[in-house]
């Protein structure tokens, strides 16, 4: 029989840790990794991507759309170079991902040996939580236990790093010995929550508002029902974070939706007048989106110790879980007889969705990106998970796209890199294969690294029990958010040799693939677009062509304030008199008559 190597069982521990697939991409690095899979019968599951920094992006989503930790592999030099990007993401968005990555061979290192870099010094920030290097066998099960420990619980990318050599050295375990750490699996964590004394006093803050924020982040993901019952209690609005979109439902009428400059604005105008503020599960970093300080007494709830406090001069800080903690909290909440607070949100809330609609209609040359979004809205299924790339794909769907039922998305919410879109999808359909995938792209992102990830789509979809995967592209030939920070926040016009980019037939990639292929180039083709795509038995491209000329207007911005910068913005932008139209045309749907 043969023996058992280190590679064996770095795949025999990952299996007994419940892992059961890893994203990564081969190299001679890891050949004792991949020759051990082999012998595993590809278990846990070796899910190959285009490049490894879609490798990590791909764990980056199965551990956000399953809250199980991801798991990712890379060579040696380059591959492991090739993962920051994706590991920098998880550590700004909190979530808990492991990188195995090979190493030149012991005897090698130090001596300017090919592809050999320091990875240690390489990882040292992005896994600062953990980092090691295996350089015996002895030394495995410890090294990889504690860093998916690690990963789980300090919601953090860790990495370790084997060289080649002891990929392929006869496994031993530690010994009952001088310097030996023996090691074992599993977990159980429990439910943290903030001491009766500080209870009371944050109820005693709340219960003394008469006008109660609440805004609440992906942290509070698990608090559903103890959030709704907090907020009825409160007579509150809640406004949502980016990562928090889908924490409650768009269709509870005192849900204000996004917050910050992607935000809408009855979040905007019920920061501004509120006099009491709660924030769960948030580390939301714009504190000019937060009531002015000194305008409102705070109380903080945070499961991380070391984020509680921040953003806002908060008078009570809570740390612990959210649903345990807001259950300890409502014994001790009032409810508020007077709700007009309540019904003034509510009714800026209707007249905020009022809003969108009549602007996601405006015409545009050819369509307007907003209406992409909006015609989504009602067709989502309830049970569907919807990513978006950073861009102008982000400002559409914090703000137009309504979530309902178990609705889940998510998008690079800390970080905000381009490319994770697609990727993020992948993961999210390997870690729950039997739920629809809906992917917003702009074209940047796809030119970017989308179109080759369609490949691992078509390689892979046929195993998936529901095969539905649509990737939406805005198609407007403009990195189009860049192109707006620009005009709104740099003071020039666009630059078109940065800006512009090259023509491409996304449908016709995707078709080339096997995959179902939309194009869509009139408005009224949109919504029978997204019929079609969603009852398709394979994945499918819509190739929407967008008017790079709509601006994503803020909240906040008057009418005024748009008109005035418009003007002192666009001297010399080609797209001048286009984005004076649209720009007109959107803004002035927020004054015309609502519907009672």
């Amino acid at each position: 029989m043969a023996s058992t190597t280190v590679a064996d069982h770095v795949l025999e521990r990952l299996r007994g840790w419940g892992v059961e697939k890893v994203f990564g991409y081969p190299g001679d690095g890891i050949n004792g990794l991949l020759a051990a899979w082999g012998r595993a019968d590809d278990r846990p599951r070796f899910i190959q991507s285009r490049h490894e920094e879609m490798s990590a992006f791909e764990a980056v989503g199965y551990a956000k759309f399953t809250g199980r930790v991801g798991v990712c592999a890379a060579t040696s030099g380059p591959g492991a170079i090739h993962l920051l990007n994706g590991l920098y993401d998880a550590k700004l968005d909190h979530v808990p991902v492991v990188a195995i990555v090979g190493q030149t061979d012991r005897s090698a290192i130090g001596g300017s040996y090919q592809q050999e870099v320091d990875l240690l010094s390489l990882f040292k920030d992005v896994a600062s939580e953990y980092v090691q290097m295996v350089t015996v066998p002895e030394q495995l099960p410890n090294v990889l236990d504690r860093a998916i420990r690690t990963a789980m619980a300090e919601h953090a990318p860790t990495a370790i790093i084997i060289p080649a050599d002891v990929q392929e050295l006869e496994y031993s375990p530690p010994t009952h010995a001088f310097k030996m750490v023996p090691s074992s699996i599993g977990v159980d964590w429990p439910a943290p929550v903030a001491d009766g004394e500080a209870i009371r006093r944050a109820a005693e803050v709340l219960n003394s508002g008469e006008k109660v924020a609440i805004l609440a982040g992906q942290g509070a993901r698990g608090a559903r029902a103890e959030l709704t019952r907090v907020a009825d209690l409160l007579g509150a609005g809640v406004a949502k974070a980016l990562l928090g979109k889908d924490v409650l439902s768009d269709d509870l009428p005192y849900v204000t939706g996004s917050i910050g400059l992607l935000g809408t604005r009855p979040s905007y105008e019920m920061m501004s007048e509120c006099d009491t503020l709660l924030t769960v599960g948030s580390n939301f970093p714009y504190s000019q989106f937060l009531p002015d300080f000194g305008q409102a007494r705070a109380v903080q709830i945070e499961i991380d110790g070391r984020l509680i406090g921040m953003r806002y001069p908060y008078e009570v800080n809570l740390v612990g879980d959210a649903a345990t903690t807001l259950a300890a909290l409502i014994p001790h909440l009032r409810r508020k007889e007077d709700r007009s607070w309540r019904e003034g949100i509510e009714s800026n809330v209707d007249r905020w969705w009022q809003t969108m609609e009549k602007e996601a209609m405006v015409e545009a040359d050819p369509i307007n990106p907003m209406r992409l979004f909006w015609e989504l809205s009602t067709r989502l299924p309830g049970d569907a998970i919807v990513t978006a790339d950073s861009g102008s794909a982000a400002n559409w769907y914090a703000r137009d796209l309504r979530f309902h039922g178990d609705v889940r998305g998510s998008l690079s919410g800390t970080l905000a890199t381009m490319g994770p879109g697609v990727p993020y999808g992948i993961g999210a359909k390997f870690g729950n294969p039997e739920r629809p995938v809906i992917v917003f792209a702009g074209d940047g992102a796809m030119q970017m690294n989308g179109l080759a990830e369609l490949i691992t789509i078509s390689h892979y979809w046929r195993e998936w029990s529901d095969p539905r995967f649509v990737v939406a592209v805005i198609h407007n030939n403009d990195l189009n958010q860049v192109t707006w920070e620009m005009r709104a926040m740099g003071g020039a016009p666009k630059f078109t040799q940065s800006q512009t980019l090259p023509e491409v037939d996304y449908a016709a990639f995707a078709a080339s693939l096997g995959l179902g292929a939309i194009t869509v180039d009139r408005p009224e083709q949109v919504g029978p677009a997204w019929d079609q795509a969603l009852a398709e038995g394979r994945p499918t491209l819509l190739d929407v062509r967008c008017d790079p000329d709509v601006p994503p207007i803020p909240p906040h911005a008057t009418f005024e304030q748009m008109k005035d910068a418009a003007t002192a913005v666009l001297h010399g932008d080609e797209n001048r008199w286009g984005i004076l139209k649209e720009g007109v045309k959107t803004k002035v749907q927020e004054f015309l008559p609502s519907r009672d």
